[in-house]
C-alpha cells in the first residue's frame, strides 16, 4: 500500500471520527420528504392554513359596491346586501354571495380559521393529557394503572354521536365571561370534543412507557435521585411522542369532520359565526338555486382532511425505526 493510499484512508477516519452524529430531527424529515403524497400533504395544509389567516387580512382592506347601501364598503364577515343575495360569482364576489348576500370567499376564509383553531386545539389537548395519563398509568401499574384503564374503558364505551349532541346542546348557550361569543361557543365544543379524545393517546402512552419503565436508563434517573414525575416528563412521555404524533394528525381530521358534522346538525357553533360545518347547513335552503355554495366548504373540509390524513400515514413510517424508505 503507497503512502497516498495510507494518507487517504487516515484523512477518512479522521473526518468520521470528528462529524458529529445527524440530529434526529433532521432523519425524520428527510424521511417524510422521500413519501411524495406525505410532502404534497404538508405544502397542501401549508396553503391551506395561509388561506385562512393571511386571506382576511388581505381582504378587509379592499372594497367593494354593496347595493343594498348603495356605498364602498370593505369586506367583512356580516355585511349583508340583500340586493345581492345568491348572486353568481363575479370580480367583486368571486365565489358568489350567500343568502343574505354576504361574501362567501371571505366567510370561508374565516370559517376556516375558527374551524381550524378548534381542530387543533382539540388535538393538541387531547393528545398531551392523553400522553400524560398514559405515562402515570403504565409507570406506575398496579390499581393506579387499573383506575385509569377503567375510566378510558368506561369512555370508549360510551355512544359517542348522541352523547355529543347532548352535551352541544345543553352547553352550546352558556357564555364566559372574558371571551367572544364565538370562542365561547368554540371552547364548549373543544372542552366536549378534548374530554372524549384523549383515551386513544393515553393507551398508545401506556404501552410505551410500559417496555420502558424496568429498562436500565430508569433505574439510573432513580439511582441520581429523580423523582417519578421527572421521570415521567423527562424520559417516559418523550419516548412516547412519535406514535402519539401520527395518532395527533390521523385525529386532527376526525376532529374537523366531527366539529363539521356538529355544526352541519346545528348542535356546533351557531350563527353568525361561520364554520365550514354550519356553511353547508346554510346551503340546504339553496340547493336548487344556487347549488355551487355547497361545493366550496365540502371541498376545503374534504382536501384538509385528505391532505392530513396523507401526512398522519408519511409520518408513522417516518418515525418508525424498522421501516426504509
Amino acid at each position: 500500500m503507497s503512502v497516498a493510499e495510507i494518507d487517504v484512508d487516515a484523512l477518512q477516519a479522521d473526518a468520521l471520527m470528528t462529524s458529529k452524529p445527524e440530529h434526529i430531527l433532521m432523519t425524520y424529515w428527510k424521511r417524510l420528504r422521500r413519501h411524495r403524497l406525505a410532502t404534497a400533504s404538508l405544502i397542501i395544509l401549508g396553503i391551506i392554513i395561509a388561506f385562512v389567516v393571511i386571506g382576511p387580512i388581505v381582504m378587509s382592506r379592499m372594497t367593494y359596491y354593496n347595493v343594498s347601501r348603495g356605498e364602498e364598503m370593505t369586506y367583512s364577515r356580516d355585511t349583508q346586501d340583500l340586493s345581492s343575495r345568491n348572486a353568481a360569482p363575479s370580480a367583486e364576489h368571486p365565489l358568489g354571495t350567500d343568502e343574505l348576500g354576504r361574501d362567501v370567499l371571505y366567510r370561508l376564509m374565516v370559517a376556516g380559521q375558527l374551524s381550524l383553531v378548534i381542530a387543533f386545539s382539540v388535538t393538541i389537548i387531547s393528545e398531551t393529557f392523553g400522553m400524560f395519563m398514559g405515562a402515570v398509568s403504565g409507570y406506575f401499574g398496579k390499581w393506579i394503572d387499573s383506575v385509569i384503564q377503567r375510566i378510558v374503558e368506561f369512555i370508549i364505551i360510551l355512544p359517542s354521536l348522541p352523547l355529543l349532541l347532548v352535551l352541544s346542546s345543553i352547553l352550546r348557550d352558556l357564555r364566559i365571561s372574558f371571551l367572544p361569543p364565538e370562542w365561547s361557543q368554540a371552547f364548549v365544543i373543544i372542552a366536549i370534543l378534548a374530554g372524549l379524545g384523549w383515551t386513544g393517546a393515553c393507551r398508545l402512552a401506556r404501552a410505551q412507557v410500559l417496555s420502558l419503565r424496568n429498562q436500565e436508563f430508569t433505574e439510573a434517573a432513580r439511582a441520581l435521585g429523580m423523582s417519578d414525575l421527572q421521570i415521567i416528563l423527562r424520559h417516559m412521555m418523550p419516548n412516547a411522542i412519535p406514535p402519539i404524533i401520527v395518532n395527533a394528525t390521523l385525529g386532527l381530521g376526525g376532529v374537523i369532520l366531527v366539529e363539521s358534522a356538529l355544526s352541519f346538525l346545528g348542535f356546533g357553533i351557531q350563527q353568525p359565526v361561520a364554520t365550514w360545518g354550519n356553511m353547508l347547513q346554510d346551503v340546504q335552503k339553496d340547493m336548487f338555486t344556487a347549488p355551487w355554495k355547497a361545493l366550496y366548504p365540502g371541498l376545503l373540509i374534504f382536501v384538509t382532511v385528505l391532505a392530513v390524513n396523507y401526512l398522519g400515514d408519511g409520518l408513522r413510517d417516518a418515525l418508525d425505526p424498522r421501516l426504509k424508505l
